[in-house]
C-alpha cells in the first residue's frame, strides 16, 4: 500500500504517501453472503421526509425507556439529527442520563437468540452482528433508534472506485485499502465459522458483506470512550450530540456511572451513561462535543465521513487538523545496519520509524536525529564503533559534518518531490477546487485530505531547503569535541598552539 523510495543517504527509506494498486485485488467474498438488506432509515447528512415526526418518535420511545434529559431535546440540523440546550447549559452540565438497558452491546447479544453463536467472538464483531439482526426486525425493540441511523456513509470506506480516485497518493487511501481488506478477512472467517453453520439464524440475504460493513461504519463514527475496545456499546441519544469544531477535549463528555446500591444486591444492577456539555451552550443553541482533538483530516473522515476545512471556531483557537505520518526506515542493506539498530534500540528506538508531522510544527529533534544516524557513512562511521555506543545518540542529535547533514537534507527533499509528484493534483489545484464552493461531501473530504498532506510537505521542503544554506554557519561533531577539550576558543580559533592574527 506504501510507495516507499530509496534515498540518497545510505541505506535510508522514506515512505509519506500510498497509491491505489487495482491489480492487487481483494479478499474473494463468498457470493452467498452478497448483498445488503436493511430496513430504510435517513442519513445523517440529511434528513428524510418527515424528519419532525421521526424526531418525536425517537424522544417518546427515549423517554418510555428510561432515557433522562430535561436540559436537551432532540432535533432536526444541519448535521441530520441532533441536541439542543432547552435551557442555558454551561460546561460540566449533566445533560443526558442513559440507561444501560437501552444500550446495544455484548450482553445485549448475549441476552438474544444470536448470544450462544456469537460466544467467543470479538466484542464489536457480536455487536456488529446483533445491530445488523436488529436492523432487519421490524419489532425490535430499538426501532425507532434505529430508522434514525443513517443508511448511507460518508467515510472513504463506503466510496466507489472512481472516488477512491481522488485520494491517490494520500495515505488515507492506504488506510483504506487495510481496513477494507480487514473487513473482508473478518467476514469471510465469520462465514466459514459462524454464520453458514448457523444458518437457520443467519439469514444469507441478511448477514452480508455490506451489511456488516455499514455495522462497523456505525460502530467506529458513534462509539466514544469509554464506552469502546471491550465495553463497546451504541448509545441512543447519547450518539446525537455532533463534533463541535474546535472544542477541547480536556473532560470526558461520555461518562459511566455504577447505580448499583446495597439494596439491589442479588438483584442485578445497572449502568448510565451520562452526558456532559462540554463547553457553555444558550437555549437554542446545539449541544456539541469534541471527537478528538488529536485526530487529523483524515482520520476524521475515516471514522466519521466529515473534515475541518480550517482552523476557525467559534471555540477559539481551534485545532490543526493538517498532519501527515512520515515513515522512515534504515534499509536491511545498509552496511552498518547491526551497529545502527542497535543504538536506536538502546535509545528507545526501530530501524522503521513514524513520525507524526502537523503543519507549522516543522520535523522533531528525534526525527532529525533519526535521520542523522540513517546517514552515517565514511568518516563519520567512527561514531558507530562499540566505543561510542552508549553516547552516539547524544553526539547525532547534534549537527555532526557537513556531508551527513547535507546528506540528510538532500535525501528528505528527493523522497519529497517523489512524494508530491504521487499525486494526481497540485497544491494549487486543490485550493481551487474548494473556492469553487461546489464540492459534493465526498468530493471536498478528498481534496482537504490531500491538501492537507501536501501542505505539510510543501513546509518540510522548506525546512530542509533553509538547513542547506545554513550549512556552512553550524557547529559540527570536530568542532565541538575540540571546544570541550579547551582547544579551540568561543571565536573558532585553535588555543595555545595555533595562532591567528
Amino acid at each position: 500500500m506504501a510507495m516507499a523510495m530509496a534515498l540518497s543517504a545510505p541505506g535510508l527509506h522514506f515512505s509519506a504517501a500510498c497509491v491505489l494498486n487495482p491489480a492487487s485485488g481483494r479478499v474473494q467474498l463468498r457470493k452467498t453472503f452478497s448483498r445488503i438488506v436493511l430496513l430504510p432509515s435517513n442519513s445523517r447528512v440529511s434528513c428524510s421526509v418527515g424528519a419532525e415526526a421521526q424526531v418525536q418518535t425517537i424522544w417518546s420511545w427515549a423517554q418510555s425507556h428510561g432515557i433522562q434529559g430535561e436540559a436537551v431535546k432532540p432535533a432536526e440540523v444541519s448535521e441530520g439529527l441532533g441536541l439542543i440546550a432547552q435551557r442555558p447549559v454551561n460546561a460540566g452540565d449533566e445533560i443526558l442520563n442513559v440507561p444501560e438497558s437501552v444500550w446495544i452491546n455484548l450482553a445485549a447479544v448475549q441476552n438474544s437468540s444470536l448470544g450462544k453463536a456469537c460466544e467467543g467472538l470479538k466484542p464489536w464483531v457480536a455487536v456488529a452482528l446483533f445491530l445488523i439482526h436488529e436492523s432487519s426486525n421490524p419489532s425490535s425493540k430499538w426501532r425507532p433508534y434505529l430508522d434514525s441511523l443513517p443508511k448511507s456513509l460518508d467515510s472513504p470506506l463506503f466510496w466507489s472506485d472512481e472516488e477512491l480516485a481522488e485520494l491517490v497518493g494520500t495515505q488515507l487511501l492506504g488506510s483504506v485499502t487495510g481496513y477494507l481488506e480487514f473487513l473482508e478477512n473478518e467476514y469471510n472467517n465469520l462465514v466459514e465459522e459462524v454464520l453458514e453453520p448457523n444458518n437457520k439464524i443467519f439469514n444469507p440475504a441478511v448477514y452480508t458483506f455490506d451489511g456488516f460493513k455499514w455495522a462497523f461504519g456505525i460502530l467506529r463514527s458513534r462509539t466514544f470512550s469509554p464506552l469502546t475496545g471491550e465495553d463497546i456499546a451504541l448509545v441512543p441519544i447519547a450518539d446525537l450530540v455532533n463534533h463541535g469544531k474546535g472544542l477541547g477535549d480536556g473532560s470526558p463528555s461520555w461518562v459511566r456511572k455504577g447505580t448499583s446500591q446495597f439494596w439491589n444486591i442479588g438483584k442485578g444492577s445497572s449502568d448510565l451513561l451520562t452526558v456532559r456539555a462540554s463547553a457553555n451552550f444558550s437555549a437554542g443553541e446545539q449541544v456539541l462535543m469534541q471527537y478528538g482533538a488529536t485526530k487529523s483530516n483524515a482520520d476524521l473522515a475515516l471514522d466519521y465521513g466529515f473534515v475541518e476545512r480550517d482552523r476557525g471556531s467559534q471555540f477559539s483557537p481551534g485545532i490543526e487538523r493538517d498532519s501527515l505520518a512520515l515513515s522512515l526506515e534504515i534499509s536491511p542493506d545498509d552496511r552498518f545496519v547491526d551497529d545502527k539498530a542497535d543504538i536506536l534500540e538502546i535509545n528507545g528506538f526501530q530501524c522503521s520509524m513514524q513520525f507524526d508531522l502537523s503543519r507549522g510544527q516543522g520535523p522533531s529533534d528525534e526525527m532529525i536525529t533519526f535521520l542523522r544516524l540513517s546517514a552515517l557513512s565514511g568518516p563519520d562511521s567512527f561514531l558507530l564503533e562499540a566505543l561510542f555506543r552508549n553516547e552516539a545518540w547524544g553526539h547525532v542529535s547534534l549537527p555532526v559534518s557537513r556531508d551527513n547533514e547535507e546528506a540528510l537534507c538532500t535525501s528528505m527533499l528527493e523522497g519529497l518531490k517523489a512524494a508530491l509528484d504521487g499525486y494526481s493534483t497540485t497544491v494549487e489545484q486543490d485550493m481551487e477546487l474548494l473556492a469553487r464552493g461546489d464540492l459534493s461531501t465526498r468530493m471536498e473530504i478528498a481534496v482537504v485530505v490531500r491538501l492537507g498532506e501536501k501542505r505539510v510537505m510543501q513546509e518540510l521542503q522548506t525546512w530542509f531547503e533553509a538547513r542547506l544554506e545554513e550549512l556552512d554557519t553550524l557547529e559540527y561533531y570536530a568542532e565541538r569535541r575540540l571546544r570541550n577539550l579547551g582547544l579551540m576558543d568561543e571565536g573558532g580559533y585553535m588555543t595555545p598552539w595555533v595562532f591567528n592574527e
